[in-house]
């Protein structure tokens, strides 16, 4: 009997239903962001919200001197871009789990790409479970051309992750992402020579995926053992 309400709890909680799930999704289309040049900490004296869930976006660059602004994006009005790069400035995405009602795993990253032909050529790719400490997945990716991105037509500049192996990922409070430069100032630009101060690199439609299981609530999970109850009380009769 015991190990039969086990397996009643047990299916109650398997019937709910799982679902790939987009986290938060930067478009920068109607954010607050305005064109500013940089303290030295962020974009702005606040993070930047996405357009679909929760999250914050922010950025650091070394020089005092970086601008921060939102050109045409990939097939859009804006996006995130700025100068004066050099190795190791970033940006950086987060969103925050709501543990204590949902599971969640098959973590997954997109974005588009894009930079003048002075901007940074090679980016990494790190995440953190806490903000401070972060780990780089996979290898340095380069971007291949200097692409002139506009507001109808959506240019072939996506960047795409399959986090799914990092399953410290699911059961942290908030997830942090990061997308750095990792380009040599010499001949480390898009077009081959150097990276200039006004070499621009450009970030947009961010979007970070899992797959979300919402945990049932304990009415739900009665009702399944009930449930199999009921069922098991048939199957006696029947013998």
């Amino acid at each position: 009997m015991k190990k039969f309400l086990a397996l009643a709890a047990l299916a109650a909680v398997s019937a709910a239903p799982s679902y790939a799930d987009t986290l938060a999704d930067w478009t920068f289309e109607t954010s607050a962001f305005t064109s500013v040049t940089n303290t030295g900490t962020a974009p702005l004296n606040t993070s930047i919200a996405p357009e679909v869930g929760a999250g914050s976006a922010t950025g650091l660059h070394a020089s005092s001197s970086t601008f921060w602004q939102t050109p045409t994006g990939n097939g859009s009005t804006k996006s995130l871009s700025s100068d004066h790069w050099t190795q190791g400035d970033y940006y950086q995405f987060s969103t925050t789990l709501d543990q204590a009602n949902s599971t969640y795993s098959g973590f997954s990253l997109s974005y588009s790409q894009n930079g003048s032909g002075t901007g940074p050529k090679t980016y990494g790719l790190s995440y953190s479970l806490d903000g401070s400490t972060f780990t780089q997945f996979g290898s340095d990716y380069t971007l291949t051309a200097s692409i002139t991105w506009n507001s109808t037509t959506a240019q072939g500049t996506q960047e795409s992750f399959d986090l799914g192996s990092i399953t410290a990922l699911n059961t942290a409070n908030t997830v942090y992402f990061r997308v750095f430069d990792d380009s040599p100032a010499t001949g480390g630009a898009i077009s081959g020579g150097n990276v200039g101060t006004g070499g621009t690199g450009r970030i947009d439609d961010f979007t970070i995926s899992a797959t979300v299981v919402p945990i049932p609530e304990p009415s739900s999970l009665a009702i399944g053992i009930v449930g199999g109850l009921a069922a098991l009380t048939v199957w006696k009769r029947k013998k």
